[in-house]
């Protein structure tokens, strides 16, 4: 089956709104509705209402952080998600980032390998209704047992950018789930996850034919992005250490606008996926034929189109 996701809530749309919007996406050929979980709603509400709006699609968090909840109450709410969509609900956990786990959560980032591991392995286990007494390496559970363990244990996947935690996804996990790459860059994620997992990817695409504004959006986004240390990290391994260094470099000195312009194009476009609707949608294509299971879009709005409208413009069957 070829999956095509869609990232929820829309940029621009209050979540209030978006009841029309998810309740079509089945009938324009989505498959799958992820959230996030950053600075705006939380990830596991959205998919809530969606379960409700679109009985129809596959829901997952891309991502829930293992840090921002205590692992009883992790598995609450995979519970609750389960319950509400039997069978169609994915847990997506992972490290997130030392900006969202330390500096807007106040929790240490600390061993993000073991924990995110730790984490797993305890949701395996209180997702099918067993009883947890564990001493994990970085936490502890004494008797957490769920009421009411969903009658189908939802897959788990994890974010994973560099090879330790991709191949504790292959190990360990359904699938991995990753961001921030081009088509070039898939097959060498697959080389560490394996070809069978599931593989899903979060694909920011802004529909415009402005070569222009979608590059100068792009450049805000990669900034935000490559600075923090686990997608520089990510992106150094790839092989784009040097040509994201004098980006890296500016940024670290303060000066924002240098950063900016020192952003290759080449590096945008590998990154980015904009032009008109039928090129974004072969660009897509251009990854799940590289290897990807799941592309998930995250609609970046340009070119004046309404966010609503481009929702239906990138359909697969559009």
């Amino acid at each position: 089956m070829t999956r095509w996701g869609l990232t929820i809530p829309l940029t621009g749309v209050p979540l209030a709104e978006h009841r029309e919007i998810v309740a079509a996406l089945p009938g324009l050929g989505y498959t799958d509705a992820w959230s996030a979980e950053t600075n705006g709603t939380d990830a596991f509400t959205p998919l809530a209402l969606a379960s409700q709006w679109a009985p129809e699609l596959r829901l997952g968090p891309a991502i829930v952080p293992v840090y921002t909840r205590g692992p009883a109450l992790l598995a609450q709410q995979a519970a609750t998600l389960a319950g509400l969509a039997p069978g169609r609900f994915v847990l997506g956990i992972g490290t997130s980032s030392d900006t969202i786990v330390e500096r807007w959560n106040a929790v240490p980032f600390e061993e993000p390998y073991k924990r995110t591991r730790d984490t797993l392995r305890f949701l395996r286990r209180a997702l099918a209704g067993e009883k947890v007494t564990e001493e994990y390496e970085t936490f502890a559970v004494r008797g957490f047992k769920l009421d009411g363990a969903p009658d189908v244990p939802p897959p788990i996947v994890l974010a994973a950018l560099r090879p330790g935690m991709l191949r504790l996804a292959a190990r360990e996990a359904d699938g991995a789930i990753t961001n921030w790459l081009a088509p070039a860059d898939v097959r060498k994620v697959r080389a560490e996850l394996g070809e069978e997992p599931e593989l899903i990817a979060r694909l920011f695409v802004c529909p415009t034919e402005d070569a222009a504004e979608a590059r100068s959006i792009g450049r805000w986004m990669i900034a935000a992005y490559m600075n923090v240390p686990v997608y520089r990290a990510f992106h150094e391994w790839l092989g784009r250490g040097e040509a994201l260094r004098p980006m890296n470099e500016a940024w670290a000195a303060g000066d924002r606008r240098k950063a900016l312009e020192v952003i290759p194009d080449e590096v945008v476009d590998d990154l980015i996926v904009h032009g008109s609707p039928e090129a974004c949608r072969a660009r897509v294509r251009e990854y799940t034929d590289g290897g990807l299971t799941t592309p998930v879009l995250a609609i970046v709005p340009g070119g004046g189109m309404p966010v609503a409208e481009a929702v239906r413009a990138l359909a697969p069957g559009a």
